[in-house]
């Protein structure tokens, strides 16, 4: 499974990939068209299975591993 960066983190449950996940993010209808999103860059990561145990689904610690897995250049 992977995760995405864009300044959000989206766990992909489905393997909607870049592409699609873009396009979801850009042509949603938000409640009075309250923003706009445009999807400028995204970055990935490989975050393995996925379970009710992964970093990531944890309070406690999702914080670390979002920063383990993106580390700032």
């Amino acid at each position: 499974m992977k995760a995405y960066k864009v300044e959000i983190l989206i766990i992909d449950h489905d393997g909607l990939g870049e592409e699609e996940i873009k396009v979801v993010l850009e042509n949603q209808k938000y409640p009075n068209w309250c923003i706009h999103p445009q999807v400028k860059a995204f970055e990935s990561v490989d975050i393995g299975e996925w379970s009710d145990s992964h970093p990531l689904n944890q309070r406690v610690g999702a914080d670390a591993e979002y920063k383990r897995l993106f580390p700032k250049v």
